[in-house]
């Protein structure tokens, strides 16, 4: 049951394509003032050594966020522009490795603590089952002496997310929050939780963000997730959006090679309005640097 690790697929791809978003989305989300509840239902240990055992036995960062920030960061090439979406996203990941060498990745828990207001006194709730990681994301939380900014709970966050909806208002009154979903999805059943997650948060919250990362892979329920999900939003009447970034298959591998994990999507209920926008600037950038083969593509629907 836990054998996927956040960490082994840390810096990837999707996790590039997954923090992008994040990022442009908090980005527009803290525009106002008044304070928000930010919720992570699958959290992971929050903080990544690329030079660790679990990535280096992947390696799948080098495709990822190295390639990236190699294409567009390194000392010995010119710089290149890049969209700002992809900018503020490196500049990000290089506050996290000031002395130059890509050695840390933030998960998402770290990454939306970076961009936590204090004086709007926004919120983060992180929960992760995982008995390992759950230590290991309590210990990070820990040394950054948040307070009662952040909380950590070893729950099941599909389950546990429920109740926290609607939030608290904020010292204006408002109320406002957004949610990132992102389990592993090696438990089959993960598929149709997340679907029913979505559903009952959009009854309980109507007007909530909620982001849903999902491997593009050629098994039923992943193909099924996001029409699943476009469904459930034009029912409610709420506007969504659905990006995927496909980076192909490594050329280097032969036919009897496990081809990994190639292309990722990420749907967003109650998207903001410059989202789509962002990333269709974005996106063909990404796949200009990280593409390497046949199947490369990526994509951006969007309704309600």
């Amino acid at each position: 049951m836990f054998s996927y690790r956040h960490a082994f697929h840390a810096g990837n791809h999707a996790d590039v394509l997954k923090h992008i978003t994040l990022i442009a989305t908090l980005r527009h989300l803290m525009q106002k003032e008044a304070g928000i509840t930010l919720i992570d239902t699958h959290a992971g240990a929050g903080l990544y050594r690329l030079d660790g055992d679990y990535t280096e036995t992947g390696g799948e960062a080098k495709d990822g966020v190295v390639k990236l920030m190699g294409a567009l960061r390194a000392a010995d090439r010119p710089a290149t522009a890049a969209a700002p979406a992809i900018d503020d996203y490196l500049d990000l990941i290089a506050s996290f490795n000031p002395s130059g060498a890509l050695r840390v990745y933030p998960g998402s828990p770290f990454v939306m603590h970076h961009l936590l207001r204090t004086e709007s006194r926004d919120r983060l709730k992180l929960f992760e089952l995982h008995p390992t990681d759950s230590r290991t994301l309590s210990a990070n939380i820990a040394q950054l002496e948040a307070g009662r900014q952040i909380a950590v709970a070893r729950e099941d966050g599909f389950e546990s997310v429920k109740p926290m909806l609607p939030p608290p208002p904020s010292a204006t009154g408002s109320k406002r929050a957004m949610v990132l979903i992102d389990p592993s999805y090696e438990i089959k059943s993960d598929y149709g939780k997340v679907s029913a997650c979505i559903q009952e948060l959009i009854r309980r919250f109507p007007t909530g963000t909620y982001l849903v990362w999902y491997p593009v892979i050629p098994r039923p329920e992943a193909h099924d997730l996001p029409r699943r999900l476009r469904t459930l939003s034009n029912q409610a009447q709420r506007p969504w959006l659905n990006a995927t970034l496909a980076i192909g298959q490594d050329p280097t591998h032969g036919p009897e090679d496990r081809p990994g994990l190639t292309a990722s999507g990420m749907f967003v209920v109650n998207p903001p309005h410059t989202l789509k926008g962002v990333l269709q600037e974005a996106l063909p950038q990404l796949l200009t640097h990280l593409g390497r083969g046949r199947g490369k593509s990526q994509s951006i629907e969007s309704g309600g």
